[in-house]
């Protein structure tokens, strides 16, 4: 896609995937996109976890009661992990990364969508954040910001509608 506005306005949540692998060559797309997002003074302060295989995106759809089972049928899940002693800024770091991530898997085709961790828990009330460390042995001083499903869709949703931006959400000036 080479029109930014067109890519917005199509761009959905998607959680329903085929089953086809990506590409080496999106993966690395998606990869560098991710390594170029911007972040507070320059300081990098996202890390990813890269998973693939079908045995641990089973283990991560479990990571919170609800919301996450539709990872086990996703290519590729990114973890983006935040590193608090690197910026105050982190949490915002990797909201943008994650971000960008989504945004580069639209421009090549596929879909993607959030999956939100901090202040979840899983069905047997374990912190979905310590779920998540504990499994891809994520160090202690790295937090799980989210994680990022991405595959081929499914089924195109439709596009945003213009006729429902919430324009009186705009304040010019002052509130």
């Amino acid at each position: 896609m080479n029109n930014f506005a067109e890519l917005i306005i199509h761009r959905r949540s998607v959680r329903q995937y085929t089953d086809e692998p990506l590409l080496p060559s999106e993966v690395e797309q998606i990869l560098k996109t991710a390594l170029m997002s911007p972040s507070s003074k320059n300081s990098r302060s996202w890390q990813f976890v890269l998973v693939e295989n079908k045995e641990t995106l089973q283990k991560l759809s479990v990571c919170k009661s609800t919301g996450a089972k539709f990872i086990e049928n996703c290519a590729l899940a990114v973890v983006v992990l935040t590193d608090p002693l690197q910026s105050e800024a982190h949490l915002e770091d990797a909201a943008i990364a994650a971000t960008y991530l989504q945004l580069q898997a639209e421009d090549l085709g596929l879909g993607s969508c959030w999956v939100q961790i901090r202040g979840r828990e899983t069905e047997a009330g374990y912190d979905s954040e310590q779920y998540v460390r504990d499994l891809l042995e994520i160090p202690l001083q790295l937090s799980v910001g989210c994680i990022v499903t991405i595959g081929h869709k499914e089924r195109v949703g439709k596009p945003h509608s213009e006729e429902k931006l919430q324009w009186e959400k705009l304040h010019l000036g002052k509130y």
